[in-house]
């Protein structure tokens, strides 16, 4: 009798488990257009990645929404239609992201490189200064002046620890190298973005790296007759002479994750930081313009950082005051990574508050 319960309850228990997993409708919000070629092109190449999976009934986007106040009433919108996984994807969605979660509590909510999390609401982010390094690394090695420039959004931990790998990758092989960056204080605007960059390529910067949206850096590299680096995705068309590679993202690897997780009832509120071994960064292909043995080199270093065997915050390492941050041996805790808010030693420039 004991088995015959056994067996009928576990044949109630098998529709109970299949009507637990549901149908998975996504909407995305961007701050920039999908045809920036730059970070919102990525997370648009991902969602499409996860639009593909036969669980997914639908995978929306609205794009081009401003960071702040509005952000709120977009993101409510989508929770009004019914949406159950709302993914914000930029750090100024943070606050108004958290705001509207409260209101759904049955919504899974992903923001992409915040810090704040609730029972519904998760980060996510990728290591982007693993390739960050591996393309400081070029840099380091194809300069002649010796001199890097970055063209960069906001001083925020997300910017700067960039910035800081991108410095030490290219010490580590040139120890003569210094980065100057110049702040635009704009995710995606062309126009400043080149401007910035003209910029740099006057002060003798003879390659630029950049944390934007366009791939207006590029462009003005390329126009200087300068190397540059791209970011987000592959963007050799945009410096057909001059361009040596970018640090990539794959979103496609998390959204489909988190997707599945959705579906199956076990997505949980978390902060999430996946490395290169995930597949979530890489350093995207490397150019004819960089030498044979650079990509050697780099390469090796990539299949170090892919085994676990170098972490690209590891000591010794000075801030601009010459203070030691990282003793010699030691590797950065990631929660000080994640809350960076200073320059390593070699990097030119100032770090601003952030007005709230």
């Amino acid at each position: 009798m004991k088995k015959i319960l056994a067996a009928v309850a576990a044949f109630i228990a098998l529709p109970m488990a299949i009507h637990a997993e549901v149908e998975v409708k996504a909407a995305f919000i961007y701050v920039g257009p999908v045809g920036d070629a730059g970070w919102t092109f990525a997370h648009d190449q991902g969602r499409k990645e996860m639009a593909k999976l036969p669980f997914v009934k639908d995978a929306t986007y609205i794009e081009s929404v401003p960071e702040g106040a509005d952000a709120a009433r977009v993101i409510r919108g989508v929770a009004q239609k019914g949406y159950n996984l709302i993914i914000t994807t930029s750090f100024g969605y943070m606050d108004p992201t958290v705001e509207v979660a409260k209101s759904f509590p049955k919504v899974a909510f992903l923001h992409c490189a915040g810090y704040k999390t609730k029972p519904n609401v998760g980060t996510y982010f990728g290591k982007i200064e693993q390739p960050r390094f591996l393309s400081g690394m070029i840099a380091g090695k194809v300069t002649k002046s010796n001199v890097l420039g970055y063209v960069a959004a906001f001083p925020i931990p997300e910017v700067i620890r960039g910035i800081n790998a991108f410095a030490l990758g290219a010490q580590s092989v040139n120890p003569k190298a210094v980065v100057k960056v110049v702040w635009t204080n704009t995710w995606f605007d062309p126009g400043v973005e080149r401007s910035a960059a003209e910029s740099l390529l006057s002060v003798d910067c003879d390659v630029l790296a950049m944390h934007q949206d366009s791939p207006a850096t590029l462009q003005a590299a390329e126009k200087a007759g300068k190397f540059a680096m791209g970011y987000n995705c592959d963007m050799p068309t945009f410096g057909p002479k001059g361009y040596l590679c970018a640090p990539v993202w794959n979103w496609g690897v998390y959204y489909a994750d988190a997707a599945k997780k959705v579906h199956e009832g076990t997505w949980k509120a978390g902060a999430d930081w996946w490395g290169i071994e995930t597949g979530i960064v890489d350093l995207g292909p490397m150019t004819a313009a960089v030498p044979d043995d650079v990509k050697a080199l780099v390469t090796a270093k990539r299949k170090e950082m892919i085994a676990g065997t170098f972490h690209h915050f590891t000591g010794p390492i000075k801030n601009q005051e010459g203070k030691v941050v990282v003793p010699e041996g030691k590797v950065l805790p990631d929660e000080e990574e994640l809350k960076m808010d200073y320059f390593v030693e070699g990097v030119k420039g100032t770090i601003a508050k952030m007005k709230e």
